[in-house]
């Protein structure tokens, strides 16, 4: 095994050494620091280092079956970086539920199929298990020609409806009725809804200036009444009073009612697990409900995907569900299962099918590929030719997924199709920067659809793309993860107007809007940070594309994963849906050398003569905090020129001695003291804003009053309601690796205590040493984990179904 940077603090005695280079195979020496007299507060034990790296916003969240879930191979950051801070689970919650369920709290709860029952099917006539299955294969595939075409219609009854689904179907029924008007629901005309357009004359391109983004109206919650209508409930059945909000959000206005009728929906609620569902049903039903409770089986499917989905995946294997079903004590976990998918709670899907899934009902189709799930058979066993076939893997999934899959799948194929290939940008390949820029050039020309891959400085191909595409008269844009990636792609472009961030560019806050037709304006879009992308964003941005754009998801296939269900630029490149084009331009430095390396499993030695690599070891957790206060407030600013503003503090989890509310206290009380008088902030904190599941916002505090608390993010000022400030707002001295992916500092310190070993995975450390422009430091406490981690602890595959839609369609 190679071995890790090695040297001494930055400025310390021992900081006139070159040979900054550390083997972690050997014992980790006691650091020789300035300040010895430093006390520390010992390290975690393992079993919290294990709970802490579960915290919902946390980059090392884990959620792995203690509560008997034991889902597919989990990718560690979807859980973490789905929840907001301030949550309300595991050892911080109100609730306590069952160990690694607290990887749930920030999930959309909402995600039950509103599939709707029409009666079960008559038994057919005797047939033999082969003309069975092949029967029950033509009227599925019939059924999915069927629901496909009415996606285009209206959607029919709202009875299944629930949550903010079902409100927004009563409102629209209420106005077209004539009972209320349309101005009592909405405070300002919405815009127009993107949809897929055929290919039009562009209008003139002109570059005007660029738009001031709008700010965003502030969320409606549930009507007080509502909320005291589920208070009075949820006291019936002894559970928590501060959960009716929460309740009331997620059920909607009729949440009451649905509780009162099925208990099991208090599983929606995020930080609520099975356990706390079943004593407040107990509550409630008394004796009448049981584990076998049709409602609480449903229910209990529809939480195990949903779990699933905060860890990153958009189905299950049946098997698995089974499995889980049956330590939660459901005696019969293959009917539970059938239930669920007649009840439209979810979906089956074979994955011999590719786009032929099962689509989620309660017919004979679906019971049949249920029945497959259950028994794990092959569908042609016992038939005269079925023999030696394999059992067919039966994939179970929510609707919202499973929907945003085929759209995003049957949209990129639109943009393959669509596009002019007969493009002549050969003027422009010739003038390009380097030749990986002009075979992306030449690639994007000929190519509706191109997938580029490569590190940070890969990132001037894209931009330079860009500039050419622009050059030719068209409008092109690039649109990337993070608002410091919009700044660092406008820089590389010298066009501000050309760079935007993603979810600005949806909303339409940044960019040039959409046309007359509800696509957004462009003739070349590259999305940038592409791991980033779950399927439900890539989905509407796909959607959200006209006819003969061409698209560009371009990206480092090493880093983490988005946050959101789904591996989008994962699936697409494993796919081979489209040109790919592999950067050969290297990150350049100690730090980019180093990073390569554990792109490919290895931990280098690499030279550091500027002290741009230096290794920092402890000894427990409370010394890894007192030299991580050390380097930030005095060390790094000092021997490397970059100040504490400037430098970014990056750990495992959330929790334990060494974690990011560990870490922020101490930076805080040394740079920035203060009573916290703002909800336990002060001006000039340091802290990050997340609106949504997967979206961090860096900031600084700048004041509070009755509007809510005042930030200042990127020179943008932000007013956080005071009701959204505990759950959204938290310092950012110190960050999970998921919540800084896309973004980049001059100077970046790692924090490594002791039990954050088994939260180390090779992309967990990818992102965050790539993370560092100029300097960084490795606080190092986990001995022999950390090049395990890199040879050993690859990236995990979320199970998905985009990859296999994407191969169907190209056969």
């Amino acid at each position: 095994m190679t071995a890790l940077p090695r040297g001494e603090t930055p400025g310390s005695p021992a900081a006139d050494d070159t040979g900054v280079v550390a083997d972690p195979s050997t014992d980790v020496p006691a650091p020789s620091a300035p300040d010895e007299g430093h006390g520390t507060d010992g390290g975690s034990p393992a079993a919290e280092g294990a709970a802490d790296a579960a915290e919902t916003d946390g980059d090392g969240s884990r959620a792995t079956g203690a509560d008997g879930v034991e889902p597919p191979p989990v990718n560690d950051q979807a859980a973490e970086a789905a929840a907001e801070p301030g949550d309300t689970t595991g050892t911080d919650g109100a609730i306590d539920t069952d160990a690694g369920s607290d990887a749930g709290t920030d999930a959309d709860p909402t995600g039950t199929a509103d599939g709707t029952a029409d009666g079960a099917a008559a038994d057919p006539a005797p047939l033999s298990e082969a003309e069975a299955e092949l029967a029950a294969q033509r009227e599925l595939r019939e059924r999915i020609e069927q629901r496909k075409a009415e996606k285009e219609g209206p959607i029919a009854a709202g009875a299944k409806l629930s949550g903010r689904a079902a409100d927004l179907l009563a409102a629209v029924r209420a106005v077209e009725s004539g009972e209320k008007p349309a101005t009592a629901f909405f405070d300002a005309p919405a815009p127009a809804a993107p949809r897929r357009t055929a290919a039009v004359p562009a209008p003139a391109r002109t570059r005007g200036p660029e738009p001031v983004p709008a700010p965003a109206p502030a969320p409606q919650g549930p009507s007080s009444e509502a909320v005291g209508a589920v208070a009075a409930v949820l006291a019936e059945g002894g559970a928590p009073g501060a959960l009716a909000g929460p309740a009331a959000e997620v059920l909607g206005a009729q949440a009451a009612d649905v509780l009162r009728e099925d208990p099991w929906q208090l599983l929606a609620v995020p930080g609520v697990g099975p356990e706390q569902a079943d004593g407040f049903a107990r509550a409630l039903l008394g004796a009448g409900c049981g584990p076998d409770d049709e409602r609480r089986t449903a229910a209990l499917v529809g939480w195990l995907l949903e779990r699933a989905a905060l860890q990153g995946h958009t189905a299950l294997d049946g098997t698995a569900v089974r499995a889980a079903l049956a330590e939660r004590s459901v005696s019969d976990p293959g009917a539970a299962v059938d239930h669920a998918v007649a009840e439209g709670v979810v979906l089956a899907f074979r994955d011999d099918e590719g786009d032929q899934g099962a689509e989620g009902g309660h017919d004979e189709g679906d019971q049949e590929s249920a029945t497959v799930a259950k028994h794990g058979e092959d569908a042609g066993e016992g038939a005269e030719d079925g023999a030696g076939q394999q059992p067919v893997q039966v994939l179970l999934g929510l609707d919202r997924y499973a929907l945003a899959e085929e759209s995003l799948a049957d949209g990129l194929a639109r943009l393959v199709n669509a596009c002019e290939k007969d493009a002549d940008w050969t003027e422009a390949a010739s003038a390009a920067g380097s030749p990986s820029a002009a075979e992306l050039i030449r690639a994007v020309a000929a190519h509706g659809l191109v997938a580029h891959t490569g590190g940070e400085a890969a990132r001037a191909e894209p931009a330079a793309l860009i500039g050419a595409a622009r050059g030719l008269g068209l409008r092109a844009l690039g649109a990337a993860h993070s608002v410091d990636g919009r700044h660092r792609l406008a820089g590389a472009t010298g066009d501000p107007s050309a760079a935007v961030t993603l979810t600005g560019l949806l909303s339409g806050t940044e960019g040039p809007g959409r046309d007359e037709e509800g696509a957004i304006a462009v003739d070349l879009l590259v999305v940038l940070d592409a791991p980033q992308l779950d399927v439900e964003t890539a989905a509407i941005l796909v959607e959200s594309l006209a006819d003969g754009t061409r698209l560009v998801l371009s990206g480092d296939p090493g880093v983490l994963g988005s946050a959101g269900a789904g591996q989008v630029f994962a699936d697409v490149l494993a796919a081979r849906a489209c040109p790919q084009i592999v950067s050969r331009t290297p990150d350049p430095g100690p730090i980019g050398e180093l990073v390569s390396g554990i792109g490919i499993g290895e931990l280098n030695q690499v030279a550091a003569p500027g002290k741009e690599v230096v290794i920092v070891p402890v000894r427990d957790a409370g010394e890894a905090v007192h030299r991580t206060v050390q380097l930030v407030a005095d060390s790094v600013p000092r021997a490397i020129g970059v100040p504490s503003a400037d430098t970014q503090v990056i750990t495992v989890g959330h929790g334990g001695s060494a974690g990011t509310r560990a870490l922020n206290a101490a930076l805080k009380q040394r740079l920035n003291p203060g009573p916290g008088r703002f909800g336990g902030f002060d001006p000039g904190d340091r802290v990050v804003h997340v609106p949504t599941p997967g979206r961090t916002l860096p900031g600084v505090v700048v004041s509070a009053d009755a509007e809510g608390l005042h930030l200042d993010c990127a020179g943008t000022e932000l007013v956080v309601a005071q009701a959204r400030v505990a759950s959204s707002v938290r310092h950012g001295w110190a960050l999970s690796a998921h919540q800084a992916a896309g973004m980049r500092w001059p100077a970046v310190v790692v924090v490594l205590p002791g039990d954050a070993a088994q939260g180390l995975t090779r992309p967990w450390v990818y992102t965050a040493f790539s993370r560092g422009e100029r300097h960084l430091s490795v606080v190092h406490g986990v001995d022999q984990a950390l090049p395990r981690a890199v040879a050993q602890s690859p990236a995990e595959n979320r199970t998905t179904r985009l990859r296999t839609l994407l191969e169907a369609q190209a056969r």
